[in-house]
């Protein structure tokens, strides 16, 4: 219910929520708290009962850490990448690691890409 409802709201709302996701991780882990979660739902209008929130909660955090990664979050939503998507970013990669050390810097990656 809860994937559904994301993707009818779209995009503009995952990425919204990963923006807000790393404003407020002010100690740069990666990592929500079950509270923050929450706000972060309610921010958004995701609000859900308190018993699809535990659910959902259990399902995020499966380490059972009392936190939840940013990305384990995504991967949850979105599940595995298709096919297609895993050889374009594959072959971006190979293209932004032109030494190819299987590993690139923050400098090569600007020479590749610009955001603005």
């Amino acid at each position: 219910l809860f994937r559904e409802t994301l993707s009818k709201r779209g995009v503009r709302v995952i990425t919204g929520l990963g923006k807000y996701f790393r404003q407020i991780d002010k100690n740069r882990n990666a990592s929500l708290s079950q509270a923050a979660l929450k706000e972060a739902l309610k921010v958004f209008h995701l609000e859900m009962p308190e018993g699809d929130f535990e659910s959902l909660w259990l399902i995020l955090d499966d380490s059972k850490s009392d936190k939840v990664n940013y990305g384990e979050f995504m991967h949850a939503i979105f599940g595995e990448m298709n096919e297609y998507r895993k050889a374009f970013v594959r072959k971006a990669y190979m293209k932004l690691d032109f030494n190819k050390t299987g590993s690139m810097p923050m400098v090569d990656v600007r020479k590749c890409y610009c955001a603005k």
